[in-house]
Protein backbone atom coordinates (compact mmCIF):
# COMPACT_ATOMS: atom_id res chain seq x y z
CA UNK A 1 0.00 0.00 0.00
CA UNK A 2 2.49 2.20 0.71
CA UNK A 3 4.39 1.43 -2.64
CA UNK A 4 1.50 2.29 -4.05
CA UNK A 5 0.93 6.09 -2.68
CA UNK A 6 4.96 6.49 -3.01
CA UNK A 7 4.38 5.80 -6.86
CA UNK A 8 1.10 8.26 -6.89
CA UNK A 9 2.54 11.44 -5.15
CA UNK A 10 5.91 10.86 -7.26
CA UNK A 11 3.68 10.57 -10.74
CA UNK A 12 1.69 13.37 -9.45
CA UNK A 13 4.83 15.56 -8.69
CA UNK A 14 6.53 14.17 -12.48
CA UNK A 15 3.67 15.59 -13.78
CA UNK A 16 2.89 18.68 -11.47
CA UNK A 17 6.63 19.61 -12.81
CA UNK A 18 6.59 18.47 -16.14
CA UNK A 19 3.24 21.43 -16.70
CA UNK A 20 5.26 24.03 -15.09
CA UNK A 21 8.58 23.72 -17.17
CA UNK A 22 6.64 22.11 -20.44
CA UNK A 23 3.55 23.21 -20.51
CA UNK A 24 1.10 21.27 -23.50
CA UNK A 25 0.10 23.19 -25.97
CA UNK A 26 -3.21 22.02 -25.66
CA UNK A 27 -3.26 24.14 -22.97
CA UNK A 28 -3.01 27.25 -24.40
CA UNK A 29 -5.57 29.43 -26.07
CA UNK A 30 -5.98 29.91 -29.85
CA UNK A 31 -5.72 33.03 -31.42
CA UNK A 32 -8.59 35.77 -29.82
CA UNK A 33 -11.41 35.95 -32.47
CA UNK A 34 -14.94 36.13 -32.61
CA UNK A 35 -17.38 33.65 -31.85
CA UNK A 36 -17.67 30.19 -33.83
CA UNK A 37 -20.07 31.37 -36.68
CA UNK A 38 -22.63 29.02 -37.98
CA UNK A 39 -22.71 26.52 -40.90
CA UNK A 40 -25.48 28.63 -42.34
CA UNK A 41 -23.88 31.62 -40.76
CA UNK A 42 -20.26 31.13 -42.40
CA UNK A 43 -21.62 30.63 -46.08
CA UNK A 44 -21.29 34.60 -46.71
CA UNK A 45 -18.13 34.66 -45.67
CA UNK A 46 -16.81 31.04 -47.46
CA UNK A 47 -19.00 32.20 -50.67
CA UNK A 48 -16.26 35.48 -51.12
CA UNK A 49 -12.49 35.62 -51.36
CA UNK A 50 -10.30 37.10 -48.86
CA UNK A 51 -10.42 40.04 -50.97
CA UNK A 52 -13.81 40.64 -50.45
CA UNK A 53 -13.57 40.41 -46.53
CA UNK A 54 -10.41 42.22 -46.44
CA UNK A 55 -12.00 45.32 -44.84
CA UNK A 56 -14.09 42.90 -42.27
CA UNK A 57 -10.86 41.07 -41.53
CA UNK A 58 -9.15 44.64 -40.98
CA UNK A 59 -11.63 45.38 -38.82
CA UNK A 60 -11.42 42.19 -36.52
CA UNK A 61 -7.64 42.85 -36.10
CA UNK A 62 -8.00 46.10 -35.04
CA UNK A 63 -10.32 44.57 -32.40
CA UNK A 64 -8.39 41.13 -31.52
CA UNK A 65 -5.24 42.33 -32.64
CA UNK A 66 -2.08 41.52 -35.21
CA UNK A 67 -3.43 37.76 -34.87
CA UNK A 68 -6.55 36.21 -35.07
CA UNK A 69 -8.63 33.01 -35.39
CA UNK A 70 -11.86 33.15 -37.40
CA UNK A 71 -13.60 29.62 -36.76
CA UNK A 72 -16.44 29.08 -39.80
CA UNK A 73 -18.17 25.87 -39.60
CA UNK A 74 -15.73 22.96 -38.99
CA UNK A 75 -12.82 25.10 -40.11
CA UNK A 76 -10.61 27.12 -38.51
CA UNK A 77 -8.78 30.16 -40.43
CA UNK A 78 -5.77 32.05 -38.34
CA UNK A 79 -4.97 35.33 -40.16
CA UNK A 80 -1.45 37.22 -39.27
CA UNK A 81 -0.86 41.18 -40.18
CA UNK A 82 1.71 41.91 -38.57
CA UNK A 83 5.40 41.64 -40.23
CA UNK A 84 7.26 40.36 -37.00
CA UNK A 85 4.77 37.80 -36.24
CA UNK A 86 4.92 36.92 -39.95
CA UNK A 87 9.01 36.88 -39.80
CA UNK A 88 8.69 34.63 -36.43
CA UNK A 89 6.70 32.27 -38.44
CA UNK A 90 7.85 32.06 -42.01
CA UNK A 91 12.07 32.67 -41.15
CA UNK A 92 12.25 31.49 -37.63
CA UNK A 93 9.96 28.49 -37.55
CA UNK A 94 10.37 27.90 -41.26
CA UNK A 95 10.44 23.89 -41.26
CA UNK A 96 7.31 23.58 -38.88
CA UNK A 97 4.86 27.03 -41.47
CA UNK A 98 5.85 25.37 -44.83
CA UNK A 99 3.33 23.02 -45.15
CA UNK A 100 0.07 23.46 -47.19
CA UNK A 101 -3.48 22.75 -46.34
CA UNK A 102 -5.40 20.34 -48.12
CA UNK A 103 -6.63 22.08 -51.40
CA UNK A 104 -10.42 22.22 -52.03
CA UNK A 105 -12.01 20.20 -54.29
CA UNK A 106 -12.20 22.83 -57.11
CA UNK A 107 -8.15 23.51 -57.10
CA UNK A 108 -7.43 19.57 -56.85
CA UNK A 109 -9.24 19.06 -60.16
CA UNK A 110 -6.61 21.49 -61.69
CA UNK A 111 -3.66 21.08 -60.21
CA UNK A 112 -3.58 17.30 -60.43
CA UNK A 113 -4.59 16.87 -56.55
CA UNK A 114 -1.55 18.92 -55.44
CA UNK A 115 1.30 17.80 -57.63
CA UNK A 116 2.52 21.15 -58.37
CA UNK A 117 5.04 23.77 -56.54
CA UNK A 118 2.52 26.09 -54.96
CA UNK A 119 0.43 24.04 -53.50
CA UNK A 120 2.51 20.34 -53.02
CA UNK A 121 2.57 19.01 -49.51
CA UNK A 122 5.92 19.97 -47.46
CA UNK A 123 7.85 16.93 -48.41
CA UNK A 124 9.85 15.22 -51.54
CA UNK A 125 7.79 15.48 -54.07
CA UNK A 126 7.85 19.49 -53.42
CA UNK A 127 11.04 19.78 -53.36
CA UNK A 128 12.19 17.72 -56.69
CA UNK A 129 9.59 20.18 -58.37
CA UNK A 130 10.91 23.26 -56.82
CA UNK A 131 14.49 22.32 -56.98
CA UNK A 132 13.82 21.41 -60.82
CA UNK A 133 12.45 24.94 -61.37
CA UNK A 134 15.28 26.78 -59.23
CA UNK A 135 18.07 24.87 -61.19
CA UNK A 136 16.79 24.26 -64.41
CA UNK A 137 14.40 27.33 -65.52
CA UNK A 138 15.37 30.29 -62.89
CA UNK A 139 19.16 29.79 -62.09
CA UNK A 140 20.79 33.17 -63.43
CA UNK A 141 22.54 31.35 -66.42
CA UNK A 142 19.37 30.07 -67.71
CA UNK A 143 17.55 33.52 -66.96
CA UNK A 144 20.42 35.04 -68.88
CA UNK A 145 19.84 32.56 -71.63
CA UNK A 146 16.35 34.02 -72.11
CA UNK A 147 17.20 37.15 -72.84
CA UNK A 148 17.43 37.46 -76.71
CA UNK A 149 13.61 36.61 -76.18
CA UNK A 150 13.04 39.60 -73.95
CA UNK A 151 13.97 42.02 -76.54
CA UNK A 152 12.09 40.23 -79.17
CA UNK A 153 9.02 40.87 -76.20
CA UNK A 154 10.03 44.53 -76.01
CA UNK A 155 9.57 45.81 -79.26
CA UNK A 156 6.49 43.18 -79.99
CA UNK A 157 5.16 45.75 -77.02
CA UNK A 158 6.44 49.12 -77.93
CA UNK A 159 5.36 48.24 -81.80
CA UNK A 160 2.25 47.35 -80.11
CA UNK A 161 1.96 50.39 -78.00
CA UNK A 162 3.18 52.69 -81.21
CA UNK A 163 0.70 51.28 -83.69
CA UNK A 164 -2.10 51.70 -81.01
CA UNK A 165 -1.71 55.39 -79.97
CA UNK A 166 -1.50 56.59 -83.76
CA UNK A 167 -4.51 55.00 -84.20
CA UNK A 168 -6.47 56.57 -81.34
CA UNK A 169 -6.16 58.77 -79.02
CA UNK A 170 -5.54 57.09 -75.95
CA UNK A 171 -4.50 53.40 -75.25
CA UNK A 172 -5.52 51.02 -73.16
CA UNK A 173 -2.20 49.56 -71.88
CA UNK A 174 -3.19 46.45 -69.98
CA UNK A 175 -4.10 44.78 -72.72
CA UNK A 176 -1.01 44.98 -74.61
CA UNK A 177 0.90 43.96 -70.43
CA UNK A 178 -0.42 41.15 -70.51
CA UNK A 179 -0.12 39.90 -73.87
CA UNK A 180 3.56 40.26 -73.88
CA UNK A 181 4.40 38.47 -70.48
CA UNK A 182 1.80 35.54 -72.07
CA UNK A 183 4.57 35.92 -74.92
CA UNK A 184 7.09 36.00 -72.82
CA UNK A 185 6.39 33.02 -70.58
CA UNK A 186 4.91 30.96 -73.11
CA UNK A 187 8.29 30.55 -74.47
CA UNK A 188 10.07 30.00 -71.50
CA UNK A 189 7.74 27.10 -70.41
CA UNK A 190 7.17 25.78 -74.44
CA UNK A 191 10.71 27.09 -76.17
CA UNK A 192 8.80 28.13 -78.89
CA UNK A 193 7.87 31.77 -80.23
CA UNK A 194 4.02 31.55 -80.88
CA UNK A 195 1.58 33.49 -83.04
CA UNK A 196 -0.97 35.97 -81.66
CA UNK A 197 -3.68 33.33 -82.23
CA UNK A 198 -2.44 30.77 -80.40
CA UNK A 199 -1.15 32.93 -77.47
CA UNK A 200 -4.14 34.87 -77.32
CA UNK A 201 -5.85 31.35 -77.00
CA UNK A 202 -3.52 30.26 -73.93
CA UNK A 203 -4.45 33.23 -72.58
CA UNK A 204 -7.98 32.68 -72.73
CA UNK A 205 -8.13 29.44 -71.71
CA UNK A 206 -5.70 30.63 -68.07
CA UNK A 207 -7.88 33.42 -68.12
CA UNK A 208 -11.07 31.43 -67.62
CA UNK A 209 -9.84 28.78 -65.21
CA UNK A 210 -8.67 31.61 -62.79
CA UNK A 211 -12.20 33.02 -63.30
CA UNK A 212 -14.14 29.78 -62.28
CA UNK A 213 -12.55 29.19 -58.96
CA UNK A 214 -15.50 32.11 -57.47
CA UNK A 215 -17.72 30.52 -59.58
CA UNK A 216 -17.36 26.96 -58.23
CA UNK A 217 -16.42 28.04 -54.92
CA UNK A 218 -19.92 26.51 -53.52
CA UNK A 219 -18.39 22.88 -54.82
CA UNK A 220 -15.98 22.84 -52.07
CA UNK A 221 -18.93 22.24 -49.06
CA UNK A 222 -19.89 18.55 -48.90
CA UNK A 223 -18.61 17.93 -52.51
CA UNK A 224 -20.88 14.41 -52.30
CA UNK A 225 -23.63 16.84 -52.00
CA UNK A 226 -22.96 19.87 -54.24
CA UNK A 227 -22.06 17.37 -57.02
CA UNK A 228 -25.84 16.18 -56.71
CA UNK A 229 -27.19 19.26 -56.09
CA UNK A 230 -25.04 21.76 -58.72
CA UNK A 231 -24.27 19.03 -61.53
CA UNK A 232 -24.57 21.10 -64.39
CA UNK A 233 -22.17 23.31 -62.53
CA UNK A 234 -19.53 20.63 -61.90
CA UNK A 235 -19.95 19.56 -65.78
CA UNK A 236 -18.93 22.66 -66.59
CA UNK A 237 -15.89 22.64 -64.22
CA UNK A 238 -14.53 19.93 -65.89
CA UNK A 239 -15.38 20.88 -69.32
CA UNK A 240 -12.99 24.33 -68.32
CA UNK A 241 -10.23 21.66 -67.71
CA UNK A 242 -10.77 19.82 -70.19
CA UNK A 243 -10.57 22.79 -72.59
CA UNK A 244 -7.12 23.95 -70.90
CA UNK A 245 -5.75 20.21 -71.57
CA UNK A 246 -6.45 20.16 -74.86
CA UNK A 247 -4.61 24.09 -75.51
CA UNK A 248 -1.65 22.78 -73.51
CA UNK A 249 -1.27 19.77 -74.05
CA UNK A 250 -0.32 19.62 -77.89
CA UNK A 251 2.37 22.29 -77.21
CA UNK A 252 3.96 19.36 -74.35
CA UNK A 253 3.42 16.80 -76.89
CA UNK A 254 5.16 19.01 -79.41
CA UNK A 255 8.35 19.61 -77.76
CA UNK A 256 8.85 16.26 -76.56
CA UNK A 257 8.81 14.91 -80.27
CA UNK A 258 10.97 18.33 -80.55
CA UNK A 259 13.16 16.75 -78.23
CA UNK A 260 13.41 12.95 -79.32
CA UNK A 261 15.10 14.82 -82.61
CA UNK A 262 17.47 16.70 -81.47
CA UNK A 263 20.35 17.19 -79.61
CA UNK A 264 19.71 19.13 -76.20
CA UNK A 265 21.91 21.41 -76.79
CA UNK A 266 20.55 22.74 -80.11
CA UNK A 267 17.94 24.88 -78.49
CA UNK A 268 17.32 26.66 -74.97
CA UNK A 269 16.14 24.26 -72.77
CA UNK A 270 12.08 25.20 -71.86
CA UNK A 271 10.47 24.29 -68.55
CA UNK A 272 8.62 21.55 -70.40
CA UNK A 273 12.00 20.14 -71.61
CA UNK A 274 12.72 19.72 -67.44
CA UNK A 275 9.63 18.12 -66.57
CA UNK A 276 9.63 15.10 -69.25
CA UNK A 277 13.05 13.99 -67.40
CA UNK A 278 11.47 14.64 -63.71
CA UNK A 279 10.88 10.87 -61.81
CA UNK A 280 8.59 11.33 -58.57
CA UNK A 281 11.08 10.47 -55.78
CA UNK A 282 8.66 7.34 -53.46
CA UNK A 283 6.59 6.79 -56.68
CA UNK A 284 9.24 5.82 -58.87
CA UNK A 285 7.82 6.96 -62.01
CA UNK A 286 7.99 9.87 -64.46
CA UNK A 287 5.26 12.86 -64.32
CA UNK A 288 2.35 12.00 -66.20
CA UNK A 289 0.90 14.39 -68.97
CA UNK A 290 -1.99 15.54 -66.53
CA UNK A 291 1.00 16.68 -64.04
CA UNK A 292 2.81 18.12 -66.58
CA UNK A 293 -0.10 20.35 -67.84
CA UNK A 294 -1.06 21.34 -64.34
CA UNK A 295 2.92 22.71 -63.75
CA UNK A 296 2.65 24.39 -67.45
CA UNK A 297 -0.45 26.35 -65.74
CA UNK A 298 0.87 27.54 -62.95
CA UNK A 299 4.35 28.65 -64.53
CA UNK A 300 2.32 30.46 -67.04
CA UNK A 301 -0.22 31.68 -64.04
CA UNK A 302 2.44 32.72 -61.58
CA UNK A 303 4.75 34.82 -64.29
CA UNK A 304 2.42 36.76 -66.63
CA UNK A 305 -0.75 37.64 -64.52
CA UNK A 306 0.66 38.43 -61.56
CA UNK A 307 4.06 40.34 -63.21
CA UNK A 308 1.57 42.15 -65.76
CA UNK A 309 -0.86 43.49 -63.26
CA UNK A 310 2.26 44.80 -61.38
CA UNK A 311 3.82 46.46 -64.15
CA UNK A 312 0.13 47.90 -64.74
CA UNK A 313 0.27 49.32 -61.15
CA UNK A 314 3.68 50.68 -61.49
CA UNK A 315 3.17 52.28 -64.80
CA UNK A 316 -0.09 54.18 -63.56
CA UNK A 317 2.00 55.88 -60.62
CA UNK A 318 4.72 56.87 -63.01
CA UNK A 319 1.72 58.69 -64.76
CA UNK A 320 -0.05 59.67 -61.93
CA UNK A 321 3.13 61.45 -60.71
CA UNK A 322 4.94 62.84 -63.58
CA UNK A 323 8.06 63.98 -60.94
CA UNK A 324 9.12 60.20 -60.47
CA UNK A 325 8.67 59.20 -63.93
CA UNK A 326 10.91 61.93 -65.24
CA UNK A 327 13.55 61.13 -62.33
CA UNK A 328 13.59 57.67 -63.53
CA UNK A 329 14.50 58.85 -66.91
CA UNK A 330 17.10 61.24 -66.12
CA UNK A 331 19.02 58.18 -64.57
CA UNK A 332 18.69 56.39 -67.33
CA UNK A 333 19.77 59.54 -69.68
CA UNK A 334 23.07 58.92 -67.66
CA UNK A 335 23.49 55.35 -68.04
CA UNK A 336 23.06 55.35 -71.75
CA UNK A 337 25.23 58.73 -71.87
CA UNK A 338 27.95 56.57 -73.26
CA UNK A 339 26.55 54.30 -75.15
CA UNK A 340 26.31 54.61 -79.83
CA UNK A 341 22.98 52.46 -79.32
CA UNK A 342 20.68 54.33 -77.33
CA UNK A 343 17.17 52.37 -77.98
CA UNK A 344 17.14 49.86 -75.68
CA UNK A 345 18.49 49.88 -71.95
CA UNK A 346 20.22 46.51 -72.06
CA UNK A 347 19.37 44.10 -68.89
CA UNK A 348 23.50 44.94 -67.62
CA UNK A 349 22.21 48.25 -67.26
CA UNK A 350 19.55 47.59 -64.89
CA UNK A 351 22.04 47.87 -61.69
CA UNK A 352 23.45 51.39 -63.04
CA UNK A 353 19.84 52.93 -62.44
CA UNK A 354 19.27 52.22 -58.37
CA UNK A 355 16.04 54.88 -58.56
CA UNK A 356 14.25 52.71 -60.80
CA UNK A 357 14.69 49.37 -58.72
CA UNK A 358 13.29 51.93 -56.21
CA UNK A 359 10.07 52.64 -58.24
CA UNK A 360 9.62 49.04 -58.35
CA UNK A 361 10.09 47.64 -55.11
CA UNK A 362 7.31 50.83 -54.25
CA UNK A 363 5.31 49.52 -56.66
CA UNK A 364 5.11 46.22 -55.15
CA UNK A 365 5.00 47.45 -51.09
CA UNK A 366 1.63 49.83 -52.45
CA UNK A 367 0.13 47.81 -55.05
CA UNK A 368 0.85 43.87 -54.28
CA UNK A 369 -0.54 41.95 -57.28
CA UNK A 370 -1.93 39.43 -54.38
CA UNK A 371 -3.35 40.76 -51.10
CA UNK A 372 -3.08 37.31 -49.68
CA UNK A 373 -0.15 34.90 -49.98
CA UNK A 374 -1.16 31.09 -51.10
CA UNK A 375 -2.47 29.34 -47.35
CA UNK A 376 0.77 27.66 -45.06
CA UNK A 377 -0.36 24.93 -42.69
CA UNK A 378 1.52 23.61 -39.77
CA UNK A 379 3.12 20.25 -39.65
CA UNK A 380 2.93 19.74 -36.16
CA UNK A 381 0.91 22.20 -33.02
CA UNK A 382 3.31 24.88 -32.37
CA UNK A 383 3.26 28.34 -30.46
CA UNK A 384 3.32 31.92 -31.84
CA UNK A 385 3.41 34.92 -29.92
CA UNK A 386 1.92 32.95 -26.58
CA UNK A 387 -0.93 31.17 -28.69
CA UNK A 388 -1.92 27.66 -30.22
CA UNK A 389 -1.47 27.32 -33.62
CA UNK A 390 -2.57 23.99 -34.38
CA UNK A 391 -1.57 21.57 -36.96
CA UNK A 392 -5.17 21.18 -38.79
CA UNK A 393 -5.25 25.18 -39.08
CA UNK A 394 -4.97 27.17 -42.29
CA UNK A 395 -2.50 29.88 -41.78
CA UNK A 396 -3.18 33.41 -44.28
CA UNK A 397 -0.83 36.50 -44.09
CA UNK A 398 -2.38 39.85 -44.99
CA UNK A 399 0.56 41.00 -47.16
CA UNK A 400 -0.74 43.98 -48.26
CA UNK A 401 -1.67 45.01 -44.47
CA UNK A 402 2.17 44.38 -43.75
CA UNK A 403 3.25 46.46 -46.49
CA UNK A 404 0.89 49.60 -45.42
CA UNK A 405 1.48 49.30 -41.34
CA UNK A 406 1.95 52.57 -40.22
CA UNK A 407 4.93 51.62 -37.94
CA UNK A 408 6.39 50.06 -39.85
CA UNK A 409 6.22 53.04 -43.11
CA UNK A 410 5.90 56.66 -42.58
CA UNK A 411 3.10 57.67 -44.66
CA UNK A 412 2.42 54.49 -46.52
CA UNK A 413 -0.58 55.13 -48.34
CA UNK A 414 1.79 57.50 -50.51
CA UNK A 415 4.04 56.86 -53.50
CA UNK A 416 7.00 57.86 -52.25
CA UNK A 417 10.25 55.46 -53.75
CA UNK A 418 12.86 56.74 -51.95
CA UNK A 419 11.90 55.22 -49.07
CA UNK A 420 14.27 52.21 -50.61
CA UNK A 421 17.26 54.79 -50.99
CA UNK A 422 17.53 55.81 -47.64
CA UNK A 423 19.32 52.34 -46.40
CA UNK A 424 22.78 52.07 -47.59
CA UNK A 425 22.17 48.17 -47.45
CA UNK A 426 20.23 46.89 -50.28
CA UNK A 427 16.78 45.96 -49.33
CA UNK A 428 16.00 42.13 -48.92
CA UNK A 429 12.84 41.17 -50.67
CA UNK A 430 13.38 37.85 -49.12
CA UNK A 431 12.58 39.13 -45.80
CA UNK A 432 15.29 36.93 -44.14
CA UNK A 433 16.67 39.25 -42.13
CA UNK A 434 13.77 41.14 -41.24
CA UNK A 435 9.95 41.27 -43.07
CA UNK A 436 8.82 44.91 -43.93
CA UNK A 437 6.59 43.64 -46.86
CA UNK A 438 6.39 40.50 -48.60
CA UNK A 439 4.70 40.72 -52.01
CA UNK A 440 6.34 37.23 -52.83
CA UNK A 441 5.61 35.53 -49.62
CA UNK A 442 8.82 34.92 -47.53
CA UNK A 443 10.66 31.82 -45.70
CA UNK A 444 10.57 28.42 -47.40
CA UNK A 445 7.48 28.76 -50.12
CA UNK A 446 8.34 32.14 -50.89
CA UNK A 447 7.45 32.47 -54.73
CA UNK A 448 10.89 30.65 -56.42
CA UNK A 449 10.49 33.18 -59.43
CA UNK A 450 11.15 36.42 -57.18
CA UNK A 451 14.25 37.12 -59.14
CA UNK A 452 13.15 37.27 -62.83
CA UNK A 453 10.07 38.92 -61.89
CA UNK A 454 11.90 42.01 -60.42
CA UNK A 455 14.20 41.60 -63.68
CA UNK A 456 11.16 41.66 -66.06
CA UNK A 457 9.54 44.64 -64.20
CA UNK A 458 13.22 46.64 -63.88
CA UNK A 459 13.69 46.22 -67.93
CA UNK A 460 10.23 46.38 -69.38
CA UNK A 461 9.46 50.11 -67.02
CA UNK A 462 13.01 51.03 -67.76
CA UNK A 463 12.41 50.73 -71.50
CA UNK A 464 8.68 51.89 -71.74
CA UNK A 465 9.51 55.03 -70.28
CA UNK A 466 12.54 55.56 -71.62
CA UNK A 467 11.07 55.07 -75.14
CA UNK A 468 7.61 57.20 -74.78
CA UNK A 469 6.32 60.11 -72.37
CA UNK A 470 3.08 58.93 -70.52
CA UNK A 471 0.64 60.80 -69.85
CA UNK A 472 -2.90 60.85 -68.66
CA UNK A 473 -5.51 60.24 -71.01
CA UNK A 474 -8.16 61.44 -68.84
CA UNK A 475 -6.46 64.24 -66.95
CA UNK A 476 -5.75 61.83 -64.16
CA UNK A 477 -5.37 57.99 -62.35
CA UNK A 478 -7.93 56.39 -60.20
CA UNK A 479 -6.06 54.09 -57.95
CA UNK A 480 -8.81 52.64 -56.61
CA UNK A 481 -8.46 48.55 -56.38
CA UNK A 482 -10.97 45.35 -57.37
CA UNK A 483 -10.23 42.11 -56.88
CA UNK A 484 -10.32 39.91 -60.36
CA UNK A 485 -7.41 37.23 -61.19
CA UNK A 486 -5.16 39.58 -59.22
CA UNK A 487 -6.19 42.68 -57.54
CA UNK A 488 -6.40 45.12 -60.40
CA UNK A 489 -7.07 48.66 -61.06
CA UNK A 490 -10.85 49.21 -61.14
CA UNK A 491 -10.35 51.66 -63.91
CA UNK A 492 -7.42 50.37 -66.09
CA UNK A 493 -5.19 52.72 -66.94
CA UNK A 494 -5.35 54.73 -70.22
CA UNK A 495 -2.72 56.75 -71.47
CA UNK A 496 -1.76 58.89 -74.38
CA UNK A 497 2.14 58.11 -75.37
CA UNK A 498 4.91 59.94 -77.35
CA UNK A 499 8.27 59.09 -78.72
CA UNK A 500 11.32 60.64 -76.30
CA UNK A 501 12.97 62.24 -78.67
Amino acid sequence: MELWFIFFISLSLFLFLKSLFFPSNKTLPLPPGPPRLSIIGSLPFLLKSFFQNQSLLRNLHSNYGPILTLTIGPRLFIFISDSSLAHSALIQNAAVFSDRPTSTTTANAFNSNQHDISSAFYGPNWRLLRRNLTSHVLHPTRIRSFSGTREWVLHVLMDRLKEDSESRNSVKVIDHFQYAMFCLLVFMCFGDRLDEKEIREIECVVRKVLLSFNRFRVLNFWPRITRVLFHKRWKELLEIKKERDNVLIPLIRARESLKKAQNDNEFIVSYVDTLLELEWPQEKRKLDESEIVSLCYEFLVAGAHTTATALHWIMANLVKYPHIQEKVVEEIREVMGERDDKEVVKEEDLNKIPYLKAVILEGLRRHPPAHFVVPHAVSEDVVLNGYLVPKKGRINFMVAEMGWDPKVWENPMEFKPERFLKDEEEFDITGSKEIKMMPFGAGRRMCPGHNLAMLHLEYFVANLVWNFEWKAANGDVDLSEKQALTVVMKNPLNVCLSPRV
